[in-house]
């Protein structure tokens, strides 16, 4: 296979974690020519966690003479030596140290990782202060850059499993749990500064990006294997590739406004949990255990303005599902991190 994703060309599936980066990390043409087109360079804040990684060395293959520079305390110090080795430049910094964060290089572009869901019940003021003030910060000591900054599709309300989900003009509303509150003030605070400095930018809401090591499809196809329950109440999500999400982010620095606005990424189909399964248990040979009835609601959200910009997505239901059921027969590694996308009230 060349260098750039051909969509004509997927695997049956992945031999080991670092095939599945490669893969994921394998640019589109359109991300190529888009980054091509984008003045300066690139600094992702938050690079360490699920997603960054991946969204960096992106990044870097498909403009490989843009500096791209990762900044996160690197807790783990494998993931900092790793992205160095793609190329990647990475920075250690707390970005709840304000004179840290003024003190990063000032570069034209920035992607926003930063944030805390897990674990928020319970430390909620931690969750505030990464999901709120660190958005400040950022804002401030950036606002002569484009910001493309991640949120998330639990700002909107619950929305009908018969209609399209929420668009972007549909506001957010104070939503069940802290952590769906305190992104909305992550949003707010991006907002403020945008329309105070002008800063142009979007702000992502994303819904359940997959990799074979967690996301919906991970937990529901592990459920299926290990003849766990699957509660089908939150009965219906929406879910994305990776691979492709992280290349719309990138994409989305080429479609900044000002002042900021929302944005939804995330796979057109509703998928509904309970077929889910029962395809998992059709391809693992067993059969999943249901419980609960659909709500007639669920987090839901409409990308047909991201599908205007992007396309559809490259990678399909279908593949998605058969690359984690290979990977989970296998007992292959995982982040080892549920995304609770079944929580009905907010709390994680």
């Amino acid at each position: 296979m060349s260098d750039i994703l051909n969509p004509n060309e997927f695997p049956q599936g992945f031999a080991d974690v670092t095939a599945l980066e490669e893969f994921m990390t394998r640019p589109s043409q359109a991300l190529v020519e888009d980054l091509a087109a984008l003045d300066g360079d690139i600094i992702v804040l938050g690079v360490g966690g699920k997603m960054g990684p991946t969204l960096a060395r992106l990044a870097k293959r498909a403009a490989p003479d843009k500096r791209v520079v990762g900044v996160a305390r690197f807790s783990d110090a494998a993931v900092k030596d790793e992205l160095e080795a793609h190329g990647v430049e990475a920075i250690t910094c707390d970005l709840l140290d304000r004179d840290a964060v003024a003190a990063l290089p000032k570069l034209a572009n920035v992607v926003f990782m930063a944030g805390r869901k897990f674990g928020s019940t319970g430390s909620e003021e931690l969750t505030w202060a990464m999901n709120a003030y660190v958005p400040a910060i950022v804002a401030e000591a950036f606002a002569g850059s484009r910001i493309v900054a991640f949120s998330t599709g639990c700002v909107y309300p619950f929305t009908s499993v018969l209609s399209q989900g929420a668009d972007e003009s549909v506001p957010p509303v104070p939503p069940p749990g802290e952590y769906a509150n305190s992104c909305v003030g992550r949003e707010r605070m991006f907002q403020y500064f945008s329309h105070k400095h002008g800063t142009p930018g979007r702000i992502i809401r994303l819904n359940y990006a997959i990799d074979m090591r967690y996301g919906v499809l991970f937990d529901v196809c592990s459920k299926v294997a290990g003849d766990i329950p699957i509660d089908v109440s939150m009965g219906h999500a929406n879910v994305i590739w990776q691979g492709d999400a992280n290349s719309q982010v990138l994409r989305a620095l080429t479609h900044v406004t000002a002042p900021v606005s929302p944005l939804n990424v995330s796979g057109p189909e509703m998928l509904s949990v309970r077929s889910l399964a029962e395809g998992f248990g059709r391809l693992l040979g067993k059969t999943p255990t249901i419980i609960g009835d659909e709500a007639p609601t669920a987090w839901l959200v409409d990308t047909r303005e991201a599908q205007h910009l992007f396309g559809y997505p490259l990678v399909p239901i279908g593949a998605l599902m058969r690359w984690t059921a290979d990977w989970i027969a296998r007992d292959m590694p995982s982040h080892g991190k549920p995304t609770h996308f079944e929580a009905r009230d907010g709390k994680y």
